[in-house]
């Protein structure tokens, strides 16, 4: 049976943008996730973790992605909704939104952000 599981706004603090401030002082991000997996009878009938994706997994390889720094937000995205799929074999496509609290645009905004599905 198909599911989605999913991840909303999940805050962490990381180093990417282009110019050299946002690489030293950093800035909070929020990462939200779906991803459509494929579940066994045995978790939603038995209750046993075994048949699913575990999300506590997901949210691992989100974290060790965004600990990498990078100038664009694209390409923080694009590596997490790879490594989900590579890492993850029973997802089958995953979207991610990736947003940067308070950006240094010189006008106040809450925040910019991009967003990336990508399927097998």
């Amino acid at each position: 049976m198909n599911f989605c599981i999913t991840i909303d706004r999940l805050k962490l603090h990381a180093f990417h943008g282009a110019l050299p401030q946002e690489r030293t002082v950093g800035a909070d991000f929020y990462v939200s996730l779906s991803a459509r997996t494929e579940v066994e009878s045995s978790a939603w009938q038995h209750d046993l973790l075994e048949g699913t994706t575990n999300y506590a997994d997901i949210v691992a390889i989100v974290r060790r992605e965004m600990a990498v720094p990078s100038n664009l937000l694209e390409h923080v995205a694009a590596r997490i909704a790879s490594s989900v799929l590579a890492e993850c074999p029973a997802v089958s496509s995953v979207s991610v939104t990736l947003e940067k609290e308070n950006p240094p645009l010189g006008v106040l905004c809450r925040g910019v952000g991009v967003k990336i599905e990508q399927s097998r």
